[in-house]
């Protein structure tokens, strides 16, 4: 399946039940330092919420409350490489999007046959503190010669503005966070953001 070029990450369901009527078709939900009882009932609300609007959904990290609920893509940092099974993961029938930020990360990451791949962070971020500083454009180059076919995301700092060059660069397709959540109109920055992505 081809994933959209547009990919938001949002903290809970309620942005995407304010962001997923305008169009978009990619999404991954990330929820961070929560009971497991909550982050079940986030995983289980996003996965209804994207069902009606014909989205698909990527779940973050969470990997057994992505089994437990039938999701069909998840998405795993190199910390969780080390934790999550990922035999019960693929015997579930996910698809697996794995981050990256250097060259033993790729090797690793590719060594899993991951459904796609992500690259960060491309520009500085405000979303986490991280030891790597922002990997820039021709490293998306380089990162898309290695990995060839497999989808490439590119992550970390990127706006609307910076989109087309990413594109240039050889991502598939662009995440953003802070972009949409941080901004004065989140849905009319999801607008602009869906313009330059189709």
């Amino acid at each position: 399946m081809t994933l959209d070029r547009f990919y938001p990450i949002f903290d809970s369901t309620d942005w995407l039940a304010r962001l997923l009527p305008l169009g978009v078709k990619l999404v991954q939900i990330r929820v961070k330092n929560a009971p497991e009882d909550i982050v079940n009932k986030e995983v289980s609300h996003a996965k209804l919420l994207c069902q009606q609007a014909g989205a698909t959904l990527v779940i973050n990290d969470h990997w057994q409350a992505a089994i437990d609920a039938g999701c069909d893509w998840l998405h795993l940092g190199q910390e969780d490489l080390d934790t999550a099974d990922m035999p019960a993961i693929r015997k579930a029938g996910l698809r697996v999007g794995l981050s990256t930020h250097d060259r033993g990360e790729l090797d690793r990451a590719m060594s899993f046959d991951p459904d796609y791949i992500a690259l960060g962070p491309v520009y500085p971020t405000i979303l986490k503190k991280m030891k790597w500083h922002q990997q820039g454009l021709p490293k998306l180059t380089e990162w898309k010669s290695q990995i060839g076919d497999t989808p490439l995301v590119a992550i970390g700092g990127m706006s609307v503005a910076r989109a087309a060059g990413a594109f240039e660069a050889g991502a598939d397709i662009v995440s953003a966070v802070t972009d949409i959540t941080l901004n004065d109109d989140p849905e009319a920055r999801v607008g602009e953001w869906l313009e330059v992505t189709r």
